[in-house]
């Protein structure tokens, strides 16, 4: 089988989930004896340090969608002089200063792109349908995620083959828009949806959730987790010295730092923990450099911030090291996400995780037994569960080892290729 991939890449400037699930999966995908390729849009995908698989050419990057929103001129240019625009070191320049755009600008481009052949990014679209032409029909193209629907109608018209679409945590980008724009942006994401084939889901409760908003039936909709890789992840050979709590994910408001950093602090007045760090890890935007710095600002005041660290996005081979220096990891995300990678990787290093009752978590929690869950934007009760893990580290290793057997069971790489691989097959079947 031939799959085509469609990913809006991240750059290197944070912790791409998406990015992340979408190599691992091709990689097992192509192991399995498919050919697979990823087509990157707007930014160069993450590498994460691995080795990547077979990538195209990057179609629509982001200046390039950019100028031809603002401007009728670049809508018309050569491609010589579009080529420049793409020029991968300019590109990882832009994803470092990802969130300077204005926000009516952002909505504006995403309403556009949802627009597909009816948008001002036409001509990369006629681009990138003549460009998989030339390389070969495909068996199936999947979008990595629901605001590419756009491009559906116009796949499927030109290569009349079938389109899946990944759905994950899509809602946490629309529903920052402005109201007016907001609700521009979903009633088109919901009429382009009807393009697409069949939709995957990464939780049981997105699934839900995007079913409602989209006004989807249930069966144009299946749940299949997201897995990781496991090799290379164990636990540390001894269990660290120093009681340390860890972070992994963007550094920004939505996933809840600075709740971390005032449950850190309060737990710093223990009298068995004062010698508790925080360490957190995943990266950040420029836009997001002032939320971190604002942190620092009170960690300092509050004599604490030399206790702290704050670490750039690390690729897996340094991650797994920095999970193994935990004692218990959590992301207390204010909304909840969809699939929750960084809870596979800490409890596929035996480290147990704390995380809000909300997205994907209670789900997780139910079936690897690795943790405890919280009151979402609830301080208190985040404390009172990290001082449970911290000061029984009996119940923390138990747990640790538990969710490390559930992943290595129920969320690795080759099961979640495998039920993609099924999904496929049956689409293909149904299009000769």
């Amino acid at each position: 089988m031939r799959i085509i991939q469609i990913t809006p890449g991240s750059g290197e400037s944070f912790y791409c989930e998406n990015c992340l699930r979408d190599n691992s999966l091709l990689k097992a995908l192509r192991k399995g004896g498919h050919e697979t390729l990823m087509i990157p849009m707007y930014l160069p995908p993450s590498s994460d340090g691995v080795e990547m698989v077979r990538t195209a050419p990057i179609f629509f990057g982001g200046i390039n969608v950019y100028l031809q929103q603002k401007s009728a001129l670049f809508r018309h240019t050569p491609r010589w002089i579009d080529r420049l625009f793409d020029w991968r070191r300019l590109l990882d320049w832009a994803a470092r200063r990802a969130g300077m755009t204005h926000a009516g600008d952002l909505a504006e481009a995403t309403l556009s792109i949802l627009r597909g052949e009816q948008g001002r990014q036409r001509k990369e679209l006629k681009r990138l349908v003549t460009w998989v032409k030339s390389q070969g029909r495909p068996d199936v193209v999947c979008l990595s995620d629901a605001l590419l629907v756009g491009l559906a109608r116009t796949i499927k018209a030109e290569l009349t083959v079938p389109v899946v679409c990944l759905l994950q945590d899509e809602d946490e980008f629309l529903d920052a828009l402005e109201e007016a724009d907001r609700a521009r942006a979903w009633a088109a994401l919901a009429r382009r949806a009807g393009d697409v084939d069949f939709f995957i889901a990464a939780s049981r409760e997105y699934a839900a959730r995007m079913t409602d908003r989209l006004g989807l039936s249930a069966d144009r909709v299946e749940v299949i987790y997201s897995g990781i890789d496991v090799e290379g992840y164990a636990p540390a050979p001894q269990p660290p010295q120093r009681p340390t709590i860890g972070f992994l994910s963007r550094m920004c408001y939505g996933k809840g730092l600075d709740l971390l950093v005032e449950a850190f602090a309060a737990l710093k007045a223990d009298k068995g923990l004062k010698d508790l760090r925080l360490r957190a890890c995943g990266g950040m935007t420029s836009a997001d450099r002032t939320y971190v710095e604002g942190i620092a600002a009170r960690l300092a005041r509050a004599g604490l911030l030399e206790n702290v660290e704050f670490l750039p996005n690390l690729p897996q081979p340094q991650r797994v090291e920095f999970l193994r220096s935990l004692w218990v990891l959590s992301v207390p995300e204010r909304t909840g996400e969809a699939a929750g990678r960084y809870v596979k990787e800490a409890l596929a290093c035996g480290v147990p995780v704390v995380q809000p009752a909300n997205g994907v978590f209670p789900e997780l929690i139910e079936a690897t037994g690795g943790g405890l869950l919280f009151e979402p934007r609830n301080v208190d009760s985040l404390v009172a569960q990290l001082r449970r893990l911290l000061l029984e580290p009996a119940l923390a290793r138990s747990m640790g080892r538990q969710g490390r057997q559930a992943v290595l069971e129920k969320f690795n790489v080759e099961l979640m290729a495998r039920q993609y691989e099924r999904v496929y097959s049956r689409l293909v079947e149904r299009n000769p």
